[in-house]
């Protein structure tokens, strides 16, 4: 009898040292993967503070430019500083009482994604997006119409791309170009575009500059924080 009791205790102990072993494997892999998605500090996922932010990360995507996945973009997430984020949401809550989402398709840019962007800029015979993004210029003076850089401000972290959806039809506002055409209609200002491309730009323009942002005067859909809170620091953590 004294040995059943025994044997039974054993048996308790074990299935508890197998419980307490798979808590905390449990704890450790959630430690493990909340340690992975931790972004640096000062740094916030924009959908965390715009949950109606709507996310077209297109350098995670083939369709851009370079007509590849470019390096550093892991996840279709969008990424900015505190400060950025928490100005872009004053933006976004004005667009959206008036009747638009804001969608995004680019944010903090790592520095590993630029000279991904300086090799491809270097291969000139690679043009297989050249119809849909630079139809009318030589790929040669990419870099030196300032296209294509060594640096971004986008890597600062408080730089982002966007375009305004109407919400009740759920389609893109015409801008008159494409994000990321490179050409002179896609500049502030251009006698390219009808009047209602023009004052789609402004809705965007007008709400962005309220909330604190600069206006690009070569491509309508590019915001820079005014008071941006690292001016001299290029990030190279990836996009994930």
């Amino acid at each position: 009898m004294l040995n059943t009791e025994k044997a039974k205790n054993k048996n308790l102990l074990i299935i508890w040292v197998i419980v307490l072993l798979a808590i905390a494997a449990t704890i450790v892999s959630s430690t493990v993967i909340s340690n992975l998605n931790q972004l640096p500090a000062g740094f916030v996922y924009v959908t965390d503070e715009i949950p109606t932010a709507i996310l077209e990360i297109r350098y995670f995507s083939e369709d851009n430019f370079a007509g590849a996945v470019i390096d550093g973009y892991q996840a279709p997430k969008a990424i900015l500083t505190k400060e950025a984020a928490q100005a872009l949401k004053k933006a976004a809550d004005d667009l959206y009482e008036q009747g638009y989402y804001i969608k995004i398709f680019d944010a903090y840019r790592p520095q590993r994604a630029v000279d991904h962007f300086i090799r491809w800029a270097q291969d000139l015979d690679d043009t297989k997006m050249k119809e849909k993004y630079y139809p009318d210029l030589d790929k040669s003076v990419l870099f030196e119409l300032g296209y294509i850089a060594e640096k971004s401000g986008h890597s600062r972290g408080s730089t982002v791309d966007l375009t305004l959806v109407d919400i009740a039809t759920g389609e893109e506002l015409d801008m008159g170009s494409g994000f990321d055409f490179f050409g002179e209609i896609s500049h502030h200002g251009t006698d390219l575009i009808t009047e209602e491309q023009e004052k789609n730009r402004n809705i965007l323009r007008d709400a962005m500059v309220s909330a604190g942002f600069e206006v690009y005067p070569e491509e309508w859909w590019h915001y820079k924080l005014k008071d941006e809170p690292y001016p001299d620091t290029y990030f190279d953590f990836p996009v994930k």
